[in-house]
């Protein structure tokens, strides 16, 4: 890591992380290179390397702020000063994931590639992130229905954190996609995010 004052430190990774943010909103992660993503900042290719070594740590610290955006909205819920039917809670959740289709696509990236591509701390700080979020979601839970037992919660997170990973591939279908089913002859079902969520919660609640 780049021996920098904080600030500069903080200031350079985010702005190649909103560069690595904007590629990714075109491009797979196969695609990205660091050329294309020094391309997108305000300063040379190999300064990238004194910040992150590989791109996979790129991608795992826009994950990483993905779930801290998220985190906010669930965190807003759980806030609230309010409790929830099933149907509300999976409606408000759902809701929320709409807002983070980036981050869905992501976490359809290869987690093993990104395990072996990356530092430990960036790792461990992600990790720490992902339980925070975890945490998050578990106390709504207990707060809108208290009768649940923590094996029952942890039921639900066990079965809707894993789904998440599903949703990006059956949402948003690529030209190729389109074109392979038509040539196919496979009728092409347009599933929302929200239609998923909400469908799927509403089944672990209940």
């Amino acid at each position: 890591m780049f021996k920098g004052t904080p600030e500069i430190i903080a200031e350079r990774r985010e702005e190649i992380i909103d560069a690595c943010e904007k590629l990714y909103q075109s491009m797979n992660f196969k695609d990205l290179t660091f050329k294309e993503i020094g391309n997108e900042t305000s300063f040379s290719r190999p300064t990238i390397y004194n910040y992150f070594k590989t791109k996979e740590e790129i991608v795992l610290a826009m994950i990483e702020r993905e779930f801290e955006r998220w985190n906010a909205d669930l965190e807003g819920i759980s806030n609230s000063g309010q409790t929830y039917s099933k149907e509300q809670l999976a409606e408000l959740i759902a809701d929320t994931l709409e807002k983070r289709g980036q981050m869905l696509k992501l976490i359809c990236t290869n987690s093993h590639e990104m395990e072996a591509n990356s530092d430990e701390e960036l790792l461990g700080s992600f990790r720490k992130g992902l339980r925070k979020t975890v945490q998050i979601f578990e106390a709504i839970i207990q707060k809108n229905f208290p009768e649940m037992s923590h094996e029952e919660i942890m039921g639900i997170v066990y079965v809707f954190f894993p789904f998440m990973v599903g949703i990006s591939p059956y949402t948003m279908i690529t030209d190729k996609q389109k074109k392979d089913m038509k040539e196919d002859e496979v009728d092409l079902f347009k599933h929302t995010i929200h239609e998923l969520t909400y469908n799927c919660l509403i089944r672990l609640l209940k």
